[in-house]
């Protein structure tokens, strides 16, 4: 029966006795499972989960009782109950999550909140004590009004990305209806603050590292390539996608009538996590980023804060539909209207479908997370790592080659030796060279689209147009509507 029992409760506590003398042993724990995510507390079962019973359960019962309505505030739902195993009496004291956190601990001159780790109750940290605050009030950080004035701030990456995605041009009054700016005071909000396109938020920061090697010290030269990217969460996601794809190499092999491309790394996998991670970090971690980190092997993408629930991914079961509790519900419904992740909460669910429609996938090589109170971790293993290249073609310029006839490669090569010759300055030699190989010869785009494909602001967008017209590197093309472009193989 005992088994039973230990088994239903999520999180479990044994204590051989209830030390009465030292009550904040246990009573920091009823603290912790009312923050985090439940738990029960078994009273007469030692440590090896062995039954010693208790001597008076009625006693120790109203004890318990008292001193959780005198030293923990608020107080706590709780259930007690007497049950009989091998013949002896214990107490099983079940706490669910609660919703009017943080549950304090206080008595002795101190007053503390804790939280669980593992199988020990620790003192919440401040950012997730803050958290829980919010968490008690039924609001979140992203949803806060700042100090800002939203007319002091641009959104142009905001509006590129809208109107790409809709095809409609972004409403002042969006500001509003979307959560970014309140009502009448027209001051920004946390969430407005992060989509901002010169975001004040230091926190709100990217960085990634190609390392050299499994590890984080990989001999003579550590890092491949690195960067570090700050401000508006669009922007960054942009950027970090950028990164991801340069560091993203392709393997491909001929078949008698097709070619089959495999990369290192699903590309939508790793779009779902780096937005996950993006949208549901915790920003209330003063000094923290998100790291994305490519070893020779895998893709690690690590966020600040654990899972809202407090529970720990690794010992959820993942085949199965998971609840969905949002840190930031205005930046995801944001990015749901921007067509960068869905509402229905199925980030998971989507990276390891996307993994498993990839060639090289195996069953080893499928997505792993971890979380704990303080973070959240994806790895992606590399689907080529150690795979045998015969057949296989590396591709030098680590791109997916996108033909196969020969004139059209030879065209592709001229227009990047052109772009490399270009009087402007590496930065916009750099992201000229992203815009082709994201459209290449046929493709037709506009400012928005180099607004979104380059990470920069519509304006600046159109500048780059300017310098790729006079440079003969782009025509205008007719009858796409106004303002639309390609890049042009007749002037190489």
């Amino acid at each position: 029966m005992l088994s039973i029992l230990i088994a239903e409760a999520t999180v479990c506590d044994f204590k051989e006795a209830l030390e009465v003398k030292k009550p904040k042993s246990w009573l920091k724990s009823v603290s912790a499972f009312a923050n985090t995510s439940g738990g029960t507390l078994f009273f007469g079962v030692d440590n090896a989960h062995n039954v010693v019973g208790l001597a008076d359960p009625q006693k120790d019962a109203e004890y318990i009782s008292r001193l959780i309505k005198e030293r923990i505030s608020p107080i706590p739902r709780f259930i007690l109950t007497t049950e009989i195993e091998d013949g002896k009496p214990i107490l099983l004291l079940s706490i669910p999550k609660g919703t009017h956190t943080p549950y304090y601990y206080k008595a002795d001159g101190i007053r503390e909140a804790y939280i669980r780790l593992g199988d020990e109750s620790i003192v919440a940290p401040d950012h997730i004590l803050h958290e829980l605050i919010l968490d008690g009030i039924n609001e979140s950080f992203d949803s806060l009004v700042s100090k800002y004035d939203a007319k002091d701030f641009a959104f142009s990456s905001l509006r590129a990305r809208y109107r790409k995605w809709t095809g409609k041009s972004f409403d002042d009054n969006f500001l509003v209806s979307f959560g970014l700016v309140e009502e009448g005071t027209n001051k920004l909000t946390n969430a407005g603050i992060l989509i901002a396109d010169e975001c004040p938020l230091r926190q709100s920061r990217l960085f990634c590292v190609r390392w050299n090697g499994l590890t984080k010290a990989g001999g003579l030269v550590d890092a491949i390539d690195s960067a570090e990217y700050t401000g508006s969460l669009i922007l960054l996601l942009a950027n970090g996608m950028n990164f991801i794809k340069k560091n993203n190499r392709m393997m491909w092999k001929k078949t008698p009538t097709s070619r089959i491309e495999m990369p290192e790394y699903a590309e939508r996998s790793c779009l779902e996590a780096l937005t996950n991670a993006l949208i549901h970090r915790s920003y209330l971690e003063l000094g923290s980023e998100v790291h994305v980190d490519i070893f020779d092997d895998r893709l690690e993408i690590t966020s600040p804060g654990g899972m809202v629930n407090g529970k720990n991914i690794q010992d959820l079961d993942l085949s199965k539909s998971i609840i969905s509790k949002r840190r930031n519900p205005v930046l995801a419904d944001v990015f749901a209207r921007l067509g960068y992740m869905e509402r229905q909460g199925s980030g998971i669910r989507k990276i390891i479908e996307n993994y498993e429609t990839e060639p090289n996938y195996s069953a080893e090589l499928k997505p792993e997370f971890f979380s704990d109170s303080s973070q959240f971790s994806v790895i992606l293993k590399n689907l080529n790592y150690g795979k045998s290249i015969e057949n296989l073609v590396i591709d030098s310029k680590n791109q997916a080659i996108r033909a196969e006839d020969p004139a059209i490669e030879s065209q592709n090569q001229a227009i990047e030796v052109a772009i490399n010759k270009m009087s402007a300055n590496k930065n916009t030699r750099s992201k000229a060279m992203a815009l082709f190989r994201a459209y290449g010869i046929e493709g037709v785009f506009g400012r928005s689209d180099v607004a979104t494909i380059t990470a920069i602001s519509y304006s600046a967008a159109g500048e780059l147009i300017a310098k790729l017209k006079a440079s003969s590197l782009i025509a205008e093309v007719r009858g796409q509507g106004k303002g639309k472009y390609h890049f042009s193989k007749k002037q190489i």
